[in-house]
């Protein structure tokens, strides 16, 4: 038996096999239970060592306190320390199961564990993504995960609600790619109902809708996702639909200066004027116009060889043929990604939080760009960097926008390579 043993780390634990799970995309699935592990002990240390940070958690509790407590189903009457609820009916549910869990918000300690258990959720969910890709060398999702103080904080140091959307918002993109579309519509529509950053995904998702289903079958699933919504906010609609609406969905916020993280080379006065808003707006819809024609190429061909993967299923089971599905789920995923990422780009104000938005899909993004690795780790690094500065300041601002513009500048070069992705 030992020598078993000794045998099997040795033909596992050769470098030439330590270099394929460092180096290549198809062995993702390999160290994902160790990744996994390894973040729970490193997530238990954080919470254990470092000192937890207050900044929406109790506003959070007081909002939702206003439902649970006092029964009060009219959002102009929400409010927190922070001011009034501004998310949708999904986030008061979701907080509300938290509220009792947590001892009406009082037990921190349990809200990190709960929390701790989410980011590694959020792990499981963006390794089996990657696994389906085969893009993305493992090394890099080794370093994103134990590299970034930021994300960690953003879960089990601060308990944002950001993390639960994007989670959501993962599971729905996952069973996309296992042509789950009924159940993706549900599950993005409930990541929605948590935070409206999920609607950057929907201009890819309506196209992906289109060129799978049609018009008929883009309506169905439309339906789908609006029944979410209504049933979910169906108690705050009933008293006061105006209120729900307004406060629910509010796309005319204007953020705080002091917490942009990425507008600080902007002063105070164009940050908050109106002309800046609507220029961004613009620029945000030209630029996605511009990758349209190539993304519906490839959503596409992503129909089609989905289809051609359900009429050969059978013959799939019994491994009688092989087909290509990394290709196939890359056709969807870089739109998505590419849609969300293009809408970050041009956010009227980045806060520390909205880190979580996009850093689970950047190695993506830029193992799609023409660049050598090298190049990419350092742009990994630097943005990295402008997200850890606090507060922010105009050169770190710039300095992403500067590192947003290199990836944005090798996604479109990547438009021109369309013919490549099925060489691949």
């Amino acid at each position: 038996m030992w020598k078993k043993c000794m045998k099997t780390v040795k033909t596992h634990g050769s470098l030439e096999n330590i270099k394929s799970y460092l180096f290549d995309p198809s062995y993702t699935s390999s160290i994902k239970w160790i990744v996994i592990a390894i973040e729970f002990v490193l997530n238990l240390y954080i919470i254990q060592t470092v000192r937890y940070t207050e900044i929406d958690w109790k506003a959070y509790m007081q909002e939702v306190e206003g439902v649970v407590v006092n029964g009060t189903f009219d959002y102009g009457k929400l409010k927190g320390d922070t001011g009034p609820l501004v998310y949708p009916a999904g986030f008061v549910y979701i907080f509300s199961v938290l509220y009792y869990l947590t001892a009406f918000g009082k037990n921190i300690r349990v809200g990190q564990y709960i929390f701790m258990l989410l980011y590694l959720v959020n792990i499981y969910l963006v390794f089996k993504i990657h696994e389906r890709s085969k893009k993305v060398p493992p090394f890099v999702m080794l370093l994103q995960c134990f590299s970034s103080y930021r994300i960690h904080s953003i879960y089990v140091l601060r308990l944002f609600n950001d993390p639960i959307a994007m989670i959501l918002l993962y599971l729905s993109v996952y069973m996309f790619l296992k042509n789950k579309w009924v159940v993706g519509s549900i599950v993005y529509s409930l990541a929605v109902s948590i935070k409206m950053n999920i609607l950057l995904y929907s201009p890819v998702l309506l196209m992906a809708y289109i060129t799978k289903f049609g018009i008929r079958g883009t309506i169905k699933h439309i339906t789908y996702c609006a029944l979410v919504q209504l049933l979910l906010g169906l108690p705050f609609l009933i008293n006061n639909p105006i209120n729900y609406v307004q406060g629910a969905f509010d796309i005319s916020r204007v953020f705080m200066y002091k917490w942009s993280v990425n507008w600080k080379f902007v002063p105070p006065n164009i940050f908050v004027s109106g002309y800046f808003h609507t220029l961004l707006l613009a620029i945000h819809l030209t630029v996605l116009l511009c990758f349209t024609a190539t993304w519906i190429k490839y959503l596409n061909a992503y129909a089609k060889m989905k289809q051609i993967e359900h009429d050969l299923k059978p013959q799939l089971k019994k491994k009688q043929i092989n087909i290509n599905t990394d290709i196939c789920a890359n056709l969807f995923l870089l739109p998505m990604f590419s849609a969300n990422f293009i809408g970050i780009m041009f956010s009227r104000s980045l806060h520390y939080q909205f880190y979580v938005w996009y850093y689970h899909t950047l190695p993506f993004l830029l193992w799609s760009t023409p660049y050598g690795n090298k190049f990419r780790l350092i742009v990994l690094g630097l943005i990295e960097i402008c997200w850890n500065t606090f507060p922010a300041t105009a050169f770190s601002s710039a300095l992403l926008h500067v590192c947003h513009c290199i990836i944005l500048y090798g996604l479109h070069r990547y438009r021109y390579r369309y013919g490549s992705i099925k060489k691949k």
